[in-house]
Parts: C-alpha cells; structure tokens; sequence
C-alpha cells in the first residue's frame, strides 16, 4: 500500500492556515491566524485537534484530503521536535469512531511513513500505530507481511531492542486471534531478544508464547520452545509442566492434568476440547514413530475415541501431511508410511546423521558399480576389435 503525500499548490503556512481555519468551523478550538511561532508551531497546534474532522459523519474524502495536507507539511519541514508531533498526530488517528474512517487514517498514516527518510526513527512511531488502526479497520496483513520484511523496513535506521519488544508485544496481540501461527513467531521472536541476563523479567512474554503455541492449531513442533531462556525461568511453574506435556507426553498425562488443574487450563485461555483434538494427534504420531502397524482396537485405546470414530480421525491426520497412511479396512488397521517426528533433538539429528551417511555410502557403492560395468564393456568393445583385427590380417596372408 504505496500511497504518496499530494502537495497543494500554497505556501506551508498559508495551507496551515487553511486546515486551521477548516478545524475551527468543524468546532475545534483552535485560532484561524497562523502561529507567530512559526510552522512547527502551526502543526502541533493543528495536531492537537485533528480528531475533530473524524467526528464528521460520511465524508471520508474530504477528511482523507484534510489529513494528508497535514501529512504534507509534516514530510516537506525540518522536525526540531518531530517526534511529540509525529506522536500527537498518530495518537488522534487511532481514535477513529468507525471502520471507514480507520481507512482513511490507514492511508493518511501510510503516506507519513513512506514520504520519511529511510534513516528516520520517527519511521518506528509511525509504524506503530499504524498496525493499532489496521487492526481496527482488519488490515493488519496489508501492514504486517512478515517477520523479514518488518526488519529491512528498519534495516536503516534500527528501533531500540526496547522498543521492538513493545512492537512485537503489539504485533502478537493483533495477529492471535486470526493468525494464530504467524503470532507464535512473532512472540519467539520477542523471547529470541532477551538474554541471561534479563530472560527472568519475560515472565509475560513467555507465557503468552506457550499459551498461543498450544492453542494454535497448527502448531506440533512445540520442544524448540523449551530452549529458550524466558521460557526455561518458568521450570516449576503449571505452565511449563503443560507445554512439556504438549512436548513429549501422551493424551493420558493431559487429562491427567486437565483433572487436577482445570481451573488453570481455563485461565489461560485455552480450550479443553481442543487441546485433546491437539494431544490426541501428537499422541498419533509419536505411536507411529515406533510403530508401523496399528490396530483399531490399539488406537482406540490409545487416544480415547471409539473404534467407529478411528478412520474419521485417521482421515484429518492426514489433512495435516504430518503423517503419511493408509486405512485398511478389511483388516481394521493402519499401516504408516512416514511421520514428522514430535520432537526433535539429539537422538533425531544422530538418526538424520546415520541416514545420510547410509545414502551416501549406497551411492557411492552404486558409483563403483556403474563405473566398473563401463569399464568392462569398453574392455569388451576394445577386444572385439582386436580379434576383428587379427582375424582380417590371417584372411590377407592367407
């Protein structure tokens, strides 16, 4: 959403005139005369009352017209206290009454960001509230594309580790109720800038990480969240023993703590329903680690549904391409192809190791193999040749 800032042919302060004097008639109090003080002054009284012209019902491009004049002056001036102003006027766009007029802010808010300097860090500010007004207008994925390209829009001029944990915190708090698994990446990201040293004071952080993991349907790799440090302070406490339950445990410990510790599980947020839809699919794939072949009846048993409810449930776990399978019926059995592991540590990569070695030792001994047959034909051709030769030079003396 690449929108330019639109420049009216008038002097800087004759325009702030203009808007001052459109402001006062919607009501604001502000004075029509231009600021002895100068422009910078003009604007910060402007700022200050902007808001007015969201109140004024069903006409989005007449007030989409008066903000970006403002964006205009804003871009086209030498900010001495840029940032008070760049904050006062973001702070009166998040405060539009509906969602058309949320648009209206967004595109306004946009143009200010595109038409700063790369190395502004007013760019930070302007960034922030512009995921708070996509959200209430649900834009955020026109604002927010990802993780990657959130970075090279500061690559010039980076935010304080500070203040990217507060857009982070911000970023998770929009995306995880429609974009559960791209809020999860985003909240790792968060625990990923603490440190040793202060990975005790994301207490929050990492709670909010582990809730949104859990809850995110399509989340199953869940052991890369024990390594990181806020997460490791938590050791001790129910959340980490459910995560570490969601880990490497079995539906079985999960309804386990789900009896002794419901109310927990509730506050969080979660939903129990949903939580064994999730433990009974992990409980799935770490049985077809290790086994190849299973029955209905061993299945049933295992993940607490009904032998009739088995193929259903087969056939979902597959939508997930975690498990490769196929149902046979007339036997009432499961034979595995494949699985994603659950959990992936050393034991795994050492299995990943010896597979690789065993493939490349198999090449190479296909290799040598290719290799000698095309030797022994070129040995057999050459010789075909000579006996050729000799037999053609016995017939001439002959």
């Amino acid at each position: 959403m690449q929108l330019p800032a639109v420049f009216i042919d008038l002097t800087l302060e004759d325009q702030a005139q203009e808007i001052r004097k459109y402001l006062k008639g919607l009501g604001a109090e502000i004075s029509e005369e231009k600021s002895a003080k100068g422009i910078e002054d003009d604007l910060h009284k402007i700022c200050g009352v902007c808001d007015v012209c969201l109140k004024k019902d069903g006409n989005e491009e007449e007030i989409d017209a008066v903000l970006n004049s403002i964006v205009s002056i804003m871009v086209s001036i030498s900010l001495e206290r840029g940032e008070n102003l760049i904050l006062a006027f973001c702070e009166k766009l998040t405060k539009a009454p509906t969602i058309e007029l949320s648009k209206v802010c967004l595109q306004s808010l946009w143009r200010l960001f595109n038409n700063l300097e790369a190395t502004s860090p007013l760019r930070y500010h302007v960034y922030y509230h512009l995921v708070q007004v996509a959200k209430q207008c649900d834009q955020v994925k026109e604002v927010f594309t990802g993780l990657d390209e959130l970075k090279s829009q500061f690559s010039q001029c980076p935010p304080s580790k500070e203040q990217m944990q507060k857009l982070y915190r911000l970023l998770h708090d929009v995306l995880k109720d429609t974009q559960c698994e791209v809020a999860s990446k985003v909240m790792i990201e968060l625990l990923g800038t603490y440190t040793d040293d202060n990975a005790s004071h994301a207490r929050d952080d990492a709670m909010k990480c582990i809730v949104t993991a859990l809850a995110d349907p399509n989340t199953f790799l869940l052991d890369p969240l024990l390594s990181l440090k806020p997460v490791r302070f938590l050791e001790g406490e129910l959340i980490h023993d459910l995560l570490s339950i969601f880990v490497s445990e079995k539906l079985q410990s999960y309804m386990q703590f789900y009896k002794n510790h419901k109310e927990f599980v509730t506050s969080q947020g979660l939903n129990h329903e949903q939580n064994m839809k999730k433990m009974r699919l992990l409980s799935f794939m770490q049985l077809a680690e290790s086994n190849p072949e299973m029955t209905f009846a061993q299945l049933k048993d295992e993940l607490q549904i009904e032998e009739s409810e088995v193929e259903s449930f087969i056939i979902e776990v597959l939508k997930t391409k975690l498990v490769r399978a196929r149902i046979d019926q007339n036997a009432r059995k499961v034979h595995i192809s494949s699985t994603m592991h659950r959990t992936f540590g050393r034991a795994q990569w050492q299995q990943l190791h010896d597979l690789l070695y065993t493939w490349r030792d198999n090449l190479t001994l296909v290799q040598a193999n290719i290799k000698n047959i095309a030797q022994q034909q070129a040995d057999n051709k050459n010789q075909g040749t000579i006996n050729i030769t000799t037999s053609a030079a016995k017939q001439r003396n002959y």
